[in-house]
């Protein structure tokens, strides 16, 4: 094919980002969209350029060419709209998380394979130069055995509104949002390891803290004052592996403490700590303890994370490069998820088969 032909499925903030670094790429082209909502369907379309527009993916998908999908959608959404458009033999790149739950995710993964068509998951943070960085060192052993991180993803007043503080829509607040990243990022650092047992708490205390004079950080184009709120606001959580690893998990959309997006791993030769684009790896050296501040400039492609991920994704359908972002990764992240919220509605550990 010369090019990708991609259809978008759903056309509000994330696929905003999706579609302009699409356009960035020599080997793709967005040539339709669609979205149930008629005026940011029109907005998104007339901002890109995209003259083939429609009300739904049946539509789009009985009517265009395409190649690949690209999914976008509420989260409660991401299997039927994912599922359609594997049946109609396109390949798919859905956004996180996977599913709304995991049984819609093994569902989506049953059906990629059925058609033999790629399904690729929106995990973006595993195409971060800060990433690369860090996957580098390990692979080159500096780390050694990698036997416990930290994953924080941490607002201290940052709940978006709109459909992501909706439980009918997202599924759950920081950890189905936020958590989901920092979550699959240690795991695959840590060599994508089974996760075995969580245990885990959740809290709905400080809600969305509509009062504050303070604005929040994020919002979708659609959030209003009234948006209804019943998700958690801060989530801790336990995550054991197959291989004795253990990953702690603090994520939140408002708290009354530091924001951070730091993540931290420790290893029997190296610890790492990546704090947005910075990286310190903690070691030992000549009989010394040694911090390592490496020189990133050189290293770093200069693109943003959306456009390495975009990029795969088009490498991999035109090319048949192996993807790095599976569903079955996927679905590993969707059983953690899964336990964390029943481990914190029982209060006990829960089992992962």
């Amino acid at each position: 094919m010369a090019k990708v032909r991609i259809g978008m499925i759903g056309a509000g903030n994330i696929a905003n980002t999706h579609i302009k670094n699409y356009m960035n790429i020599a080997d793709a082209e967005v040539v339709a969209i669609c979205d149930i909502n008629p005026e940011r369907l029109k907005m998104t379309a007339k901002e890109f350029g995209i003259e083939k527009t429609f009300n739904s993916a049946d539509e789009m998908l009985a009517n265009v060419e395409l190649d690949a999908a690209d999914v976008c959608v509420w989260n409660c959404n991401h299997a039927e709209c994912t599922i359609k458009a594997l049946e109609a033999g396109l390949h798919v790149l859905c956004e996180k998380p996977m599913a709304y739950n995991t049984e819609q995710a093994i569902k989506m993964k049953e059906v990629a394979d059925k058609m033999g068509k790629l399904l690729m998951i929106g995990f973006t943070m595993r195409f971060s130069d800060e990433c690369r960085i860090a996957k580098d060192f390990i692979e080159n052993n500096y780390m050694g055995d990698i036997y416990y991180s930290k994953a924080n993803y941490i607002r201290r007043h940052g709940a978006p509104g709109g459909w992501f503080s909706n439980k009918k829509l997202s599924g759950g607040g920081p950890v189905i949002d936020l958590g989901v990243h920092v979550i699959d990022l240690t795991r695959y650092l840590m060599g994508s390891p089974k996760p075995v047992s969580v245990y885990a708490a959740t809290f709905d205390k400080l809600k969305n803290r509509p009062n504050l004079k303070t604005d929040v950080a994020w919002k979708p184009l659609d959030a209003k004052d009234d948006d209804i709120y019943d998700v958690e606001d801060l989530a801790t959580a336990l995550i054991r592996y197959d291989n004795g690893a253990v990953t702690h998990l603090e994520t939140s959309y408002s708290i009354n403490g530091e924001p951070t997006g730091k993540n931290e791993l420790f290893g029997t030769k190296g610890g790492m700590v990546m704090n947005g684009s910075d990286i310190k790896l903690y070691t030992e050296m000549n009989g010394f303890m040694v911090d390592v501040d490496p020189e990133t400039d050189n290293y770093k492609n200069g693109n943003s994370q959306y456009f390495s991920e975009m990029s795969h994704f088009v490498d991999c359908v035109k090319n048949g490069t192996p993807c790095i972002a599976s569903a079955d990764d996927g679905i590993i992240v969707m059983k953690i998820l899964d336990a964390i919220y029943e481990s914190a509605r029982t209060g006990h550990e829960v089992i992962i088969n």
